[in-house]
C-alpha cells in the first residue's frame, strides 16, 4: 500500500500535537516514528489507521495503484498496540476465530498453528482475562502481524514481553513484512524498530 501523507496536522482544543508532515510510505517500506512518550505517536498512527481526522492535510491511500477512500482503509490494515482491548472471556481459540472472521489469515497459518506458535497449547481452553500482560500483548501480535493486509501498524510492540517474546517479534515481523507498508511507533528504538529503513521523529513537527 502507498500512503500520501500532504502537509498532515492535528491539534486538541488551541494545542497542535503536530503539523506539517509531508511524506510518503510505499509498499515494502518499513517506517519507525519515534518519540518520547506524550508525544503524538499514537495520535499520528490513528490518524494513518483513519480512526481520527487530521486538522489540517490529507492522508491519501493506494493500493495497487487504485486510491482507497479513507472509509474503506480499515479493510485493508491490521493494527496491534497496547491500548486495544482482547475479549476477556473468551478462550485463545475464541479470540482467534473472532479476529480472523474480519481479517485474512496468512495463507500457511491455521487457527491451531497459531497457537503452536505462540507456545500457549496448555492455555488455549482458559479465558484471555487469565493470561499474563506479555502473554496479551504476544496474542495482539500475532492477530496484526498475521493479518494478511496490505498495510501493518504496529505501536509500542514490545510493551509488557521479556527478552524473549522482543526476539520472538522480531523473528515473526522480519517473516511477515515483506511488501506490506509498516509503520512502528516506537520509543525504545532498536528493540522495536530497528530492521525499519526510513524514521519519522514526531517531536521534529511540534
Amino acid at each position: 500500500m502507498r500512503i500520501v501523507l500532504t502537509g498532515i496536522g492535528k491539534k486538541f482544543t488551541s494545542e497542535w500535537i503536530f503539523r506539517g508532515i509531508s511524506t510518503t510510505f510505499d509498499p515494502g517500506e518499513a517506517v519507525a516514528v519515534l518519540g518520547r512518550n506524550g508525544s503524538g505517536k499514537s495520535t499520528f498512527l490513528q490518524l494513518v489507521a483513519g480512526n481520527i481526522h487530521p486538522t489540517a492535510g490529507k492522508i491519501t491511500y493506494f493500493l495497487h495503484g487504485m486510491p482507497v477512500s479513507d472509509a474503506g482503509i480499515f479493510r485493508h490494515l491490521s493494527l496491534a498496540a497496547p491500548y486495544q482491548e482482547l475479549i476477556e472471556e473468551f478462550t485463545l481459540e475464541e479470540m482467534l476465530r473472532f479476529h480472523f472472521s474480519f481479517k485474512p489469515l496468512m495463507t500457511d497459518y491455521t487457527i491451531p498453528g497459531i497457537v503452536n506458535l505462540l507456545a500457549f497449547s496448555q492455555w488455549k481452553s482458559k479465558p484471555i482475562r487469565k493470561y499474563s500482560s506479555g502473554m496479551k500483548q504476544r496474542v495482539k501480535l500475532v492477530c496484526g502481524i498475521l493479518s494478511d493486509t496490505p498495510l501493518l501498524l504496529l505501536d509500542e510492540p514490545t510493551t509488557n514481553l521479556d527478552k524473549a517474546g522482543i526476539e520472538w517479534y522480531l523473528e515473526l515481523t522480519g517473516r511477515y513484512r515483506k511488501d506490506r507498508t509498516v509503520i512502528v511507533c516506537s520509543n525504545v528504538e532498536e528493540a522495536e524498530s530497528g530492521f525499519c529503513s526510513k524514521r519519522i521523529r514526531i517531536e521534529d513537527y511540534k
